[in-house]
């Protein structure tokens, strides 16, 4: 492979604000695995957000580049799984398996699609030096007629539709909206675009912990749940920022709260004999560290905290929650799902013609 910007390059970063900003290009915020692509005629690499190879779990699109990419290029994008309900993340997951077979399987029940937004090179052209406006125009020109595996994301300078977009989208899985300076240039690593995401909160239950990994006596996450209509509590992820002393003081008072699983709600060890995918969430690994144990100290579902979420994924906060406050006046039984809000569904074709 002999590119003008060859492999690895991390991609350009973004940070959050509050609010979207004037003059800029805004996009959707794609809610997928980021990926640079290289290629070079036939030979295909796509790289992730920490420089590692993605190609061997995503064989179809490393085939659809060499059929609707221009031959020499090296794209900044997302890779994306749309479902029936909008961007499946869930379904992007799977496909980190060290199997060959069960990716390849996974590659034709639910194939990926690529979102590209940016243009580091183009035959032998270095674009990293030139303005977004002028990046974008040549990935529109270089991926014309392009699909229906790779897509080009919309793009606006009105700020008007921005806002438009961060209202709409979120119903089809999207978390936001990215603004772009239309004179930077393409800056690898550097936050230099700006990021808009959905702020919300919820009052969830404190039901277990996990230790930190500096010892036994401090917290390290705080294990949250829901309740259901049918008054089963749900597990709906997690909280672990803390500064250390409020680890240590956490785990001195959260001592009176521990019991033993044949009195919790999330009895996950008796489950996982008939529900394997239950072991690996909870008990047995992490799909992206193998070695990282998951397992936690039961508590007794009666303390209340308030967190700050972006977005859900499923019946689960799609990232780590962040502490907000404690709610002593808060009964546990009264943290449902009832509380969060529902996005309007959007269709992800409505975005993107062709895709889902």
């Amino acid at each position: 492979m002999q590119l003008p910007v060859m492999p690895p390059v991390p991609p350009m970063l973004s940070k959050s604000v509050p609010a979207i900003p004037a003059e800029a290009s805004y996009e959707p915020k794609w809610d997928g695995f980021r990926s640079i692509l290289f290629r070079d005629g036939d030979e295909v690499e796509l790289g992730s957000r920490n420089e590692r190879p993605l190609t061997r779990y995503f064989p179809e699109l490393a085939a659809a580049a060499r059929a609707e990419l221009p031959p020499r290029c090296v794209i900044d994008g997302e890779i994306v799984i749309a479902g029936a309900h909008g961007l499946d993340f869930d379904a992007l997951q799977l496909r980190m398996h060290p199997a060959a077979s069960r990716v390849r399987m996974l590659a034709g029940q639910t194939p990926a699609a690529f979102i590209a937004f940016d243009l580091l090179a183009l035959d032998d052209t270095d674009y990293t030096g030139r303005p977004f406006v002028e990046r974008r125009a040549a990935l529109v020109d270089a991926m014309a007629g392009s699909g229906p595996t790779f897509h080009i994301t919309p793009a606006t300078t009105d700020l008007a539709t921005a806002q438009r977009w961060f209202d709409e989208f979120e119903g089809a899985g999207l978390d936001g909206v990215v603004a772009k300076p239309l004179d930077g240039h393409y800056l690898p690593g550097k936050r230099v675009m700006f990021k808009i995401k959905h702020a919300r909160t919820a009052d969830c239950v404190v039901a277990g912990y996990r230790l930190h990994k500096s010892g036994d006596d401090a917290i390290g996450s705080l294990l949250l749940g829901l309740y259901t209509d049918d008054g089963t509590l749900a597990s709906v992820g997690v909280i672990g920022s803390f500064p250390m002393a409020t680890r240590r003081r956490l785990f001195t008072e959260l001592q009176s709260l521990a019991t033993t699983f044949d009195h919790h709600p999330w009895n996950w060890a008796a489950q996982a004999a008939a529900d394997p995918e239950l072991a690996r969430r909870y008990g047995g690994g992490s799909r992206w560290n193998a070695g990282k144990d998951l397992s936690f100290v039961p508590l007794r579902p009666e303390r209340v905290v308030e967190v700050r979420y972006d977005h859900m994924e499923g019946a689960r906060f799609r990232h780590t929650a962040q502490f907000n406050r404690w709610r002593p006046d808060r009964d546990p039984q009264s943290c449902t799902y009832e509380q969060l809000e529902r996005p309007v569904l959007f269709r992800l074709g409505d975005i993107v013609p062709g895709l889902g």
